[in-house]
């Protein structure tokens, strides 16, 4: 792929709920196939907006249910590898969802691993610099 090809867009939730003792903590998945720690995202689910299709990627691979913002916080890149070996750079645009429901059982839940993380560890457990930031940014919500 051309460095100069536009990137591919994706969808992403950073879920977010805040602790009894005022801390705010984010929820991160592992990916499938390196098995990094990253937000629940996914491709544009057809007929279903931006957010919605952010929603969807944090139901099916991490369980939970919430208010999804209706703009986006902002937007990271990274490369995502593909089955056939090469990569493809993607532009994510990023929802916050304010969880309010944590599924026991979920779609992806063999396939991956959830965890909480209070901002600057998960700020400090991905590896692309433009999602720490807007981790980050949550404290400002």
């Amino acid at each position: 792929m051309s460095r100069n090809a536009a990137p591919s867009l994706q969808y992403a939730a950073l879920p977010y709920r805040r602790r009894a003792d005022g801390i705010m903590e984010v929820m991160l998945v592992t990916s499938r196939d390196t098995g990094r720690w990253v937000i629940p995202k996914g491709w544009p689910v057809p007929g279903l907006g931006p957010q919605d299709s952010a929603a969807r990627e944090a139901l099916e691979e991490a369980g939970l249910v919430g208010r999804i913002s209706e703009r986006s916080i902002g937007v990271y890149h990274y490369e995502k590898q593909l089955a056939d070996g090469s990569a493809t750079r993607c532009a994510v645009e990023t929802f916050a969802l304010k969880v309010e429901r944590q599924s026991r059982s979920w779609p992806e839940q063999s396939q991956r691993r959830r965890q909480w993380f209070a901002l600057p560890e998960a700020a400090g457990a991905v590896q692309e610099p433009e999602l720490r930031a807007l981790i980050l940014k949550l404290a400002a919500i």
